[in-house]
């Protein structure tokens, strides 16, 4: 106290979010012209922030992890819908074919290889060497903006590729955190280890995809009725996508099905009636709100109202709030990857293990994915570089910190639960860093070479 005055702790974090929100809504237009991400300027904030440097905050994994647990999975609902508002493209399509190569055939690879190096590269216990392969599997649907499809009728592989990727391999990759869990004695995880594993795991799967598609598909419907025989159900495209959100997931977790694959096939699913009923190509996914205006289109109401514009004006709206959402998302999560990164130390374990993983692993995993597929082989390497690790990542880390882990008699390493949040932040920070230098340069150089 000075002065018979003192600074609620409250405050000071009202000040910090002012200044960082104030500062990113000015440098953004000067970000966009610069060979960097928006992520690259969150991470080093976030590091100053947490207690290696300034000490304003301090976030402790273990201590926070449901908390934290909770926001990176809020984050990661919203963007999994956000990447199935954007695939347009029918499932007959073969452009189809890459995603799911690299967001099922690809993790299957990543995650062995990731366990091997934990086991006899780092020396972690089995339980613990499955549980990093499962936390750094996926790649992340927010950060990797930059290489993500730019509108919705793109049919870029590339992009179109690590879209789907993105979208898939969040929810894929729940079976083997559960294995990991499972192995290091997480009661709540051991249906996973049982003699109904297998039964267990494809009726998640299934029941995500489904139920997730039904959810999207009937809401879809519904509001597209109401609006076109009573004109009801006007207006607050933004609440239906989140009520969407909500009710996919908890509707499918309630039946024991995977709720990141529910969102992202609900998301699919009011795509896919948007593009049987509107038939409208090319829209900016920018300009949402305009999306459905056509000459002679009229007012907002008759446009939501028109047999063959209801559909489109509701989708693309929607997918217009979620790219806000989204970009608020990313700064929030990977300034916490900054501020945890401070409280809990780089990992030289970690920082070996991303080399393994971004020039090694993940090059191998989509050679194998990719056997036979055509693509070009700069088009391959690409695919091959850009596996982005980051909110998915998190949110699987601080899901498993939520649970005590028991590592097997003899282990003598670090204390496994720091050494592996370590470990897997480090990777993240570096993934952030790497990828956000390459992304622009790279994918202008393949543009250039497209258009060519």
């Amino acid at each position: 106290m000075r002065g018979g005055l003192a600074i609620d702790q409250s405050i000071i974090w009202y000040l910090i979010v002012g200044a960082l929100l104030l500062s990113m809504g000015l440098m953004a237009s000067l970000l966009d012209r610069l060979p960097v991400s928006p992520a690259m300027f969150y991470l080093p904030v976030g590091y100053i922030l947490g207690p290696a440097v300034s000490g304003l905050i301090n976030v402790a994994p273990d201590q926070h992890a449901e908390l934290l647990a909770t926001l990176a999975k809020l984050a990661l609902l919203l963007s999994l819908f956000t990447v199935g508002l954007k695939l347009r493209m029918p499932f007959r399509d073969r452009i189809w074919r890459l995603p799911l190569r690299l967001g099922v055939l690809a993790m299957l690879v990543t995650i062995p290889l990731v366990a091997l190096a934990g086991m006899f590269v780092f020396g972690l216990p089995l339980g613990a060497a499955i549980l990093l392969g499962g936390i750094l599997a996926p790649t992340d649907p927010v950060l990797a903006s930059d290489v993500q499809i730019k509108h919705v009728s793109d049919r870029d592989r590339i992009r179109y590729s690590l879209t789907g990727e993105g979208g898939l391999n969040d929810g894929t990759a729940f079976p083997f955190v559960m294995l990991g869990l499972s192995l290091l004695g997480v009661p709540l995880a051991a249906a996973y280890t049982n003699d109904y594993a297998m039964l267990h795991v494809a009726w998640g799967v299934a029941a995500g995809l489904v139920g997730g598609w039904l959810s999207g598909w009937l809401l879809g419907r519904l509001v597209v009725g109401l609006r076109r025989r009573f004109r009801l159900a006007l207006g607050m495209e933004e609440f239906l996508g989140i009520g969407l959100i909500a009710l996919s997931y908890g509707a499918t977790e309630a039946i024991h099905g995977i709720g990141f694959l529910a969102v992202f096939a609900a998301g699919l699913a009011m795509r896919r009636i948007e593009s049987t009923n509107s038939g409208l190509q090319g829209v900016d996914p920018n300009q949402a709100p305009a999306v459905a205006h056509v000459p002679h289109a009229g007012d907002k109401e008759e446009v939501a109202t028109h047999p063959a514009k209801a559909s489109a004006y509701m989708t693309e709206t929607v997918l217009g709030f979620n790219m806000q959402l989204e970009q608020f998302a990313e700064f929030l999560m990977v300034t916490l990857t900054g501020i945890l990164l401070s409280h809990i130390g780089f990992s030289a374990a970690g920082a070996l293990l991303a080399l393994l993983l971004f020039f090694i692993i993940r090059p191998l995993s989509v050679a194998l994915a990719l056997t036979g597929a055509s693509v070009t082989p700069l088009q391959r390497r690409l695919l091959a570089w850009f596996g982005i690790k980051g909110i998915g990542s998190l949110y699987y880390l601080m899901f498993a910190l939520q649970y005590p882990w028991t590592a097997p008699n003899g282990y003598r390493s670090p204390a496994l639960a720091p050494h592996v949040s370590s470990m897997v932040l480090t990777v993240v920070a570096m993934s952030i860093v790497m990828h956000g230098i390459s992304s622009t340069p790279l994918m202008d150089m393949y543009q250039r070479r497209r258009r060519r």
